[in-house]
């Protein structure tokens, strides 16, 4: 029953899935769930091996946070993602804590950690698969610090829209204030006052459902 749920869906992102054996194959199927999150739960504190988490529909956003209590985005995953710095005990090298919430309503399904390390002892495709998803993100990672540290802010703001409009596909970004500043690692207060700012500009349209594009060009020259 595991493995006829799960399979299907591993055989399309684990490129070593037909190199391991059929009882390396059927222990991860039977070692992992399918789970449901609510907007708003939080998936992995970083105390423990949550897993190997893949999202089959909705958003998560993963984060570290200060003992002040300020957190920094790192990057969200969306459908088709999947999460390797929530499985400390397959990748040991990995020894500071992320956070990961679900954004909005979510389904994902989760691996146990201890299995996948498991398995993974005697197929050493599947420990080269696991660091180069995790440098992948870690690219993702030093992306953000760069931003943060280097660039202005309406240069910061100008790539995060233009990001979510590449990635949505629509000219309109659903998203508040306090999301997007959120996500950028900044104060509710400084997004506002630059999105006002894009809007005396013509390069925005700021309401209730969200932040418009009206100048694509003049927000990607921003950006560059």
């Amino acid at each position: 029953m595991a493995r006829t749920m799960f399979e299907p869906v591993y055989k399309e992102i684990f490129p070593f899935w037909e190199e391991i054996s059929e009882n390396d194959r059927d222990y991860i199927c039977r070692h992992s769930v399918a789970l449901t999150y609510p907007k708003g739960a939080n998936i992995h504190d970083g105390t423990e091996c949550s897993g190997v988490i893949l999202v089959r529909s909705g958003s998560l956003r993963l984060y570290m946070m200060s003992d002040e209590g300020k957190d920094i985005t790192l990057y969200r995953l969306h459908k088709g993602d999947m999460c390797m710095l929530s499985a400390s005990c397959v990748l040991q090298t990995i020894t500071f804590d992320v956070f990961v919430d679900a954004e909005e309503d979510s389904e994902c399904y989760v691996i146990s950690g201890p299995a996948f390390s498991a398995v993974s002892e005697h197929n050493p495709n599947i420990k080269i698969f696991s660091l180069e998803t995790a440098v992948s993100r870690f690219s993702d990672v030093m992306w953000v610090m760069q931003q943060i540290l280097f660039m202005s802010m309406d240069r910061r703001l100008a790539i995060f829209l233009s990001d979510e409009v590449a990635r949505t596909g629509t000219d309109t970004i659903s998203l508040t204030h306090e999301q997007i500043a959120k996500y950028m690692g900044s104060a509710r207060e400084v997004v506002s006052r630059m999105l006002k700012y894009f809007a005396n500009e013509g390069i925005v349209e700021v309401s209730r459902k969200g932040v418009k594009i009206l100048d694509k060009k003049r927000l990607l020259d921003l950006a560059l």
